[in-house]
């Protein structure tokens, strides 16, 4: 189960949904909450899933515009083994995919083409950039998180936890 992460479903169905991913703790990322999309194809999980991020992130990896992550990036390390056909079990895309992506971008194979420039001629201004990016953009409202809905890095213990078993949070978009 993804029960360490806030998930949200698109519509009624198990092909569509949001996750809360927080940057990786000890990295020019960390503090930083981004919504997540994720929508899984017909052939889940022999294809890949899509991953974009909703609000803005400055990475080499990610298009500023769309938040589409690299394709290629996710095809290179998927393996059918990562995911079975429940959406929960998807939990190694946010525990190891976004993180490494995260951790180890590749400026050679860019979406963004200014974060790889910048991120090749001036590691320091590109790591000042995404720190002001997740400052402006990445804060938990701006991933659709209420401060009501934020709890500290601990996990909600059972009693304070009213969504039962669920890992379903909030309202779906309209």
């Amino acid at each position: 189960m993804m029960s360490d992460y806030k998930v949200e479903m698109v519509n009624d169905g198990m092909q569509e949904f949001f996750v809360e991913f927080k940057g990786p703790n000890e990295s020019i990322y960390q503090g930083g909450v981004w919504k997540i999309r994720v929508e899984l194809p017909d052939a889940y999980p022999y294809k890949s899933p899509s991953i974009g991020f909703i609000n803005k992130i400055y990475h080499p990896n990610v298009d500023e515009m769309s938040g589409s992550v690299c394709l290629d990036v996710i095809n290179q390390t998927w393996s059918p083994m990562f995911g079975e056909i429940v959406p929960s079990n998807l939990v190694n895309v946010f525990e190891v995919f976004l993180p490494q992506l995260l951790l180890y971008p590749n400026p050679s194979d860019p979406l963004n083409g200014e974060a790889a420039a910048l991120m090749m001629r001036d590691r320091p201004a590109y790591e000042q950039k995404v720190k002001e990016y997740c400052e402006k953009y990445a804060k938990p409202e701006d991933a659709g998180i209420t401060p009501e809905d934020k709890s500290s890095d601990e996990e909600l213990s059972e009693e304070e936890d009213d969504s039962g078993d669920e890992a379903i949070l909030g309202n779906p978009d309209p």
